[in-house]
């Protein structure tokens, strides 16, 4: 996750991190980012269960309940574990959540538990009730995810009339003080909705917004030949830095995120040398500190069936099931080779990762990404566009280089 506006437009320094001792436990969410000690911030997907069926969903989720789900009690006993961990944030995702009729009380045992708890929803479903008793049990964020516009994002939704419906739960949100952002999965069909998404944000006052790369897994899979090319994704990302830059030169000051690609930080601060950007070096700081992929160790899913995974989106490898063992103590077990690698990838990452010098600024990139591509876990993530030159460092005015 790359915040575009903390670190192109300053609203974050170095210090504003290091003031709470860069402890999760204590960090504000808009500082979660720069922890040192990645307690995993848990995606937990309640249901399999949707009203939709998009196009690029992770967890194949149709309108189907799985099998087997976490039943009330079980989650309850995941949460305990999760606030006995110091998990800082639980995320309540699907499927779609709200199709999960317990969800509002959940998140009401997590915030009691001292976690913050968010949401990541398609929007239809949240009525002025709903949203009012989201509200009122203490959830800190809803995130709506919306591909486009109507017609491109009712296209991937697979249901007309579902922008409307998600626009519609967004200013449910709003009326009920509820914080509410947009999520939006960037890819060849929808690249040029970019700046209308900007305009969305503008006329409708949305204060937060992430752009996620393509994660090739579950039915986004079938997308690898819809994936930007590495020159498209350099455009991608210069336009949402120029658009953020432009709504805060308005005096708009939209939170703007990339997520799901870490090359985005290294190509965000080599951009800011070249423009002489008197904040080039605090912004490496800050990418030091954030890290880069956390999949294994700043993140981590559990499954509606209690299966734990490195990522939401590494659903194809479990570590074990929070009903035979605590997610804590499955997190925690080094016995698991994966997982102890997962902790320190930087040292099994092979090829142009191994010797790039934003390593540590990157960890390597998307591991599930490059074993879709490749069929090798530490293989070069095929999604990272910087060129031979950026990663080696004959970039003149690059402190690093």
């Amino acid at each position: 996750m790359i915040g575009i506006s903390k670190l192109y437009c300053g609203t974050v320094e170095p210090s504003d991190a290091l003031r709470y001792g860069r402890r999760s436990k204590d960090l504000p969410s808009h500082l979660l980012q720069f922890s040192e000690d990645k307690k995993p911030v848990v995606v937990w997907n309640v249901t399999r269960a949707c009203n939709l069926r998009c196009v690029h969903c992770y967890a194949r989720a149709d309108a189907r309940k799985a099998d087997r789900e976490l039943s009330h009690e079980e989650g309850l006993h995941l949460l305990d574990d999760l606030a006995g961990f110091n998990a800082p944030v639980v995320l309540f995702s699907g499927g779609e959540p709200l199709m999960r009729p317990d969800l509002v009380d959940l998140a009401r045992y997590a915030v009691d538990k001292g976690m913050r708890a968010v949401i990541s929803t398609n929007g239809t479903l949240i009525t002025r009730a709903k949203a009012r008793e989201l509200k009122s049990v203490g959830l800190s964020y809803v995130g709506v995810s919306l591909d486009g516009m109507e017609e491109v994002n009712d296209r991937f939704r697979g249901k007309k009339g579902a922008f409307k419906d998600a626009m519609a739960g967004i200013r449910n949100c709003q009326d009920a003080d509820l914080k509410v952002g947009l999520r939006f999965t960037i890819n060849r069909m929808n690249a040029v909705e970019i700046p209308k998404i900007f305009d969305l944000l503008e006329a409708h006052s949305i204060p937060r917004v992430c752009f996620y790369h393509l994660v090739y897994a579950g039915r986004g899979s079938n997308l690898v030949a819809q994936d930007l090319d590495h020159g498209e994704t350099r455009r991608a990302v210069d336009m949402i830095i120029d658009r953020t830059r432009e709504l805060y030169d308005r005096g708009m000051q939209a939170e703007v995120l990339t997520v799901d690609n870490h090359a985005d930080g290294p190509y965000l601060y080599l951009r800011m040398v070249k423009e002489g950007h008197p904040r080039a070096a605090e912004v490496l700081q800050l990418l030091r500190m954030n890290e880069g992929n956390s999949s294994g160790r700043g993140i981590g899913c559990v499954s509606w069936d209690g299966a734990v995974h490195a990522d939401q989106f590494w659903r194809h490898y479990s570590f074990g099931n929070v009903l035979e063992r605590p997610f804590s103590e499955i997190w925690s077990d080094l016995s698991n080779p994966l997982m102890a690698r997962l902790k320190d990838k930087k040292r099994f990452v092979t090829g142009r990762c191994a010797g790039c010098r934003w390593l540590d600024v990157c960890a390597g990139n998307f591991r599930v990404r490059a074993e879709a591509v490749t069929g090798d876990i530490w293989a070069p993530d095929p999604a990272c566009y910087l060129t031979h030159e950026e990663i080696r460092g004959n970039i003149s005015g690059d402190e690093t280089a």
